[in-house]
């Protein structure tokens, strides 16, 4: 299992022209999906950066780089990226399994949050920015042409909060068996309702309140479902050929000219590949294809693993919970067949989730079968966070709720402060 797509779109790819479409699908059906055994897992998560002084003020670029440009070697291994927003991205290497993964990102995570409070900053774990307005603070011509696509298919608010208001916990998992593959991909799928309404930490945006758990998902569904939404198939019997015709029927976003440029008319990958329609004057290349997959955002995306997508961050308390008990319910094969059965009935209410998170009653059966069957799996290092989520999601409260007490209680800025310290 590897951290980045098999090329970054510009270097590293074959630079010949694809000649069609079917040969762009070709190379998606080969390279998304890798046979092997389970049980390798890679965790990433993003935090907002406060600055301690001034919750509401967002740090700049060069407050964050100087920062991160001063870190030691990461005791865990994760490599230290920043969001367009100024979110701080821990990305860890991929591990043997779920507890070893979650050991190297917590020594990571209090690594890099000691460095930050100590410049002045403090990492909040919170699916969406429930104080400041977007904005972008990374300079990368990538995001500035994102803008640019988003403002142009008439999304550019909801854009513009996915790009810097949002964070959120990814769990890859290996791919598994080809036999598995099928399975494997529909249960990601199946799973995200209910993990949604599990992690729903994201009450508001902003300012206000959104009346959503978990207003992350919420932006995230008002973005084209043709880039975001589920890549599943109406069988999910061939999983890799799902991924290709979501590929290629997805509209390009960007093309390099070699700086990264907006396509503001809606084409999609496969008419640039068959040559119906020319971007930059030419025809795309491999590179350009990978590079395409980069600007696709479905809540399960192939990557040669499963990148699940559809977390929002959450305290460093209850993370480890999260994360193991996804991992399990997917690589564990009775754990897996327990969660198949409990999520069968909710396993499309994706909105739903979003908006009332445990308080659906549906949800919260299948959340508390699922939570379960992976806490009795754990191991002894996670016991206080299982039983910290165990209890949470028996009572029917989401992180979310708890986060929409303490803004009750002190404020917006009071509690997102008291985060930012490291109040728990």
């Amino acid at each position: 299992m590897g951290r980045t797509m098999p090329c970054d779109g510009v270097t590293g790819c074959a630079d010949n022209a694809l000649t069609s479409a079917e040969a762009a699908g070709e190379h998606l059906v080969e390279r998304c999906l890798t046979d092997g055994p389970v049980g390798g897992v890679g965790l990433e998560i993003e935090a907002h950066c406060f600055a301690l002084a001034d919750p509401g003020r967002r740090p700049g670029w060069d407050e964050l780089t100087s920062v991160i440009a001063a870190l030691p070697a990461l005791p865990g291994g994760s490599m230290v990226t920043v969001e367009p927003g100024g979110a701080v991205e821990l990305s860890g290497p991929p591990a043997a399994g779920p507890d070893a993964a979650i050991a190297a990102m917590t020594s990571d995570r209090t690594a890099l949050r000691t460095a930050f409070h100590q410049a002045g900053f403090g990492l909040v774990l919170l699916g969406a920015d429930p104080l400041r307005p977007a904005r972008r603070v990374n300079p990368g011509g990538r995001y500035l042409a994102m803008e640019q696509f988003f403002e142009a298919s008439g999304t550019a608010d909801a854009g513009a909060a996915m790009m810097t208001s949002t964070a959120s916990i990814q769990v890859n998992v290996e791919s598994g068996p080809r036999t598995q593959w099928a399975d494997r991909v529909r249960l990601a799928h199946a799973l995200g309702p209910t993990m949604i309404a599990v992690a729903a930490n994201s009450p508001m945006l902003g300012g206000g309140f959104t009346g959503w758990q978990s207003t992350r998902q919420r932006v995230w569904g008002q973005l084209d479902s043709a880039r975001c939404g589920p890549v599943l198939g109406a069988s999910g019997d061939d999983p890799a050929s799902d991924w290709a015709r979501y590929a290629l029927r997805a509209p390009v976003m960007l093309v390099h000219n070699p700086d990264p440029e907006p396509v503001t008319e809606w084409v999609p990958f496969a008419d640039w590949a068959d040559g119906r329609v020319l971007l930059g004057g030419r025809r795309p290349t491999i590179a350009d294809l990978e590079y395409h997959l980069t600007t696709l955002f479905p809540p399960v995306r192939p990557r040669g693993f499963l990148e699940i997508r559809y977390l929002d961050s959450v305290s460093d308390a209850l993370w480890p919970a999260v994360a193991w008990t996804l991992s399990t319910l997917l690589d564990d094969p009775v754990a897996a067949d327990v969660a198949a059965e409990a999520t069968e009935h909710v396993d499309t209410a994706w909105d739903r989730a979003a908006r009332e998170g445990l308080a659906d009653r549906h949800l919260h059966e299948a959340a508390v079968t699922c939570v379960t069957a992976a806490a009795e799996r754990a191991p002894a290092a996670l016991t206080e966070s299982i039983e910290q989520l165990v209890r949470s999601v028996e009572r029917g409260r989401c992180p979310a709720d708890d986060f929409a007490d303490r803004v009750v209680s002190y404020g917006i800025a009071e509690a997102v402060t008291q985060l930012a310290e490291g109040e728990l």
